[in-house]
């Protein structure tokens, strides 16, 4: 089973309730972690894992021909990310941090002045912990889509998912293209929250994308007890979802968030219980 650890907003504890449950579930399982947020990863810290290095992900990126080029602007007026800069009379300039691969520019090219050719924006990074594998991407420092590292991440995991009992997702906080693509495929998708008007606003986003992609969702309440739960009840209701579990603010939580490591609390089980 495919589980996504989401939400719409960022620091409501969704690596804290991934790493968690992935411990949880390793007592009898095998578990794939995927931590997707390849702009920030940090599960390999919370669990103790130095992991390596096993594979770059690449993209193409156009190199052009000047022998050819007719300086006609066509590729630049089609490049949606703005990645080409075209001036009247000159040669087409590429910002190659901006480049999606997308083809576009070779494609509508008249004269095939431009050939593929490949950057590297981000790595994949794998390691172990018990029953616990590690599967984690990072994006290079300026690259604009980390959209393609997930996707190269995801398709990377499909090669081993079939041995693991579970896995779960740890993807990137808010609803864009990144998220979207951690998203895809996943049989459920729990929403971590709290109880605040920023919190609930951001669950609404995160819920009615999920809606959207039609993934069934649930929402663990973070923080459950510094605010009046009822704005994020009211939401749940309106969306047919449900709170699963609640994490009170805790000391000892916070504590052992600081250190970098697994939280332990009965809401884990009471999530773990629930998938099973």
């Amino acid at each position: 089973m495919r589980i996504a650890i989401t939400g719409g907003k960022g620091g409501t504890g969704k690596s804290t309730v991934a790493t968690a449950l992935a411990v949880k579930l390793s007592k009898e399982n095998k578990v794939l972690l995927v931590d997707a947020d390849v702009d920030c990863p940090n599960d390999d810290i919370i669990l103790s894992i130095n992991p390596k290095r096993i594979k770059d992900v690449e993209t193409m990126i156009p190199r052009f021909d000047k022998t050819k080029c007719i300086k006609c602007g066509k590729c630049g007026q089609v490049c949606k990310e703005n990645a080409i800069v075209q001036i009247r009379g000159k040669f087409p300039i590429l910002v190659p941090e901006q480049c999606n691969g997308c083809n576009a520019c070779k494609i509508i090219c008249p004269v095939d002045a431009i050939s593929e050719a490949k950057q590297k924006i981000g790595e994949i990074f794998i390691g172990k912990k018990g029953n616990i594998t590690l599967v984690s991407g990072k994006i290079k420092p300026g690259v604009e889509e980390s959209s393609l590292v997930v996707h190269a991440m995801k398709k990377y995991i499909k090669q081993t998912q079939k041995n693991y009992n579970w896995i779960i997702i740890d993807t990137a906080a808010g609803t864009h293209c990144p998220v979207i693509a951690a998203l895809l495929d996943a049989d459920l998708g729990i929403a971590v929250t709290e109880p605040t008007p920023l919190g609930n606003h951001d669950l609404t986003l995160i819920l009615e994308l999920m809606k959207q992609l039609e993934i069934k969702s649930k929402i663990v309440l973070n923080r459950s007890d510094i605010a009046d739960k009822k704005i994020i009840e009211k939401t749940a209701e309106r969306f047919k979802s449900e709170i699963i579990a609640e994490i009170p603010y805790n000391k000892k939580i916070q504590e052992a968030y600081s250190k970098g490591e697994v939280i332990k609390h009965k809401a884990i089980k009471k999530i773990a219980e629930f998938l099973k």
